[in-house]
């Protein structure tokens, strides 16, 4: 990337699938339990938001601060993937949707790490 260009996070995939996440986990959120409001939901919702969150942040910085963002938005990803096997345990969310929570972070992970070696 040339000196003073920026990514233009909008169009990069790897927003549009954590935005995908971030969205996919708001909405399951409305069925965890109240007394889980203040501690896991919370965590949970804060660690998914975090993902898009970075990627939008960092797009606008040079390649190298951009994958340190890219770092953090990885980051998040594994919290939230050990914050869901929480919530499966506690059977708060079921093995099926589990699993499709699984595999779109999973690919989310794959694609920003393939994403943030083509930056260096």
């Amino acid at each position: 990337m040339s000196v003073g260009k920026r990514h233009n996070y909008k169009n990069l995939k790897i927003w549009q699938l954590a935005l995908e996440i971030a969205n996919n986990i708001s909405d399951i959120l409305l069925n965890f339990p109240t007394h889980e409001k203040y501690s896991l939901n919370s965590q949970i919702s804060r660690c998914s938001i975090s993902i898009p969150s970075n990627i939008a942040e960092g797009s606008a910085r040079t390649d190298k601060s951009f994958s340190h963002f890219l770092d953090v938005s990885l980051g998040s990803s594994f919290e939230l993937l050990t914050q869901l096997h929480i919530a499966k345990h506690r059977n708060y969310i079921n093995q099926e949707l589990f699993n499709q929570l699984e595999n779109k972070i999973e690919e989310f992970q794959r694609m920003t790490m393939a994403f943030q070696n083509n930056l260096k």
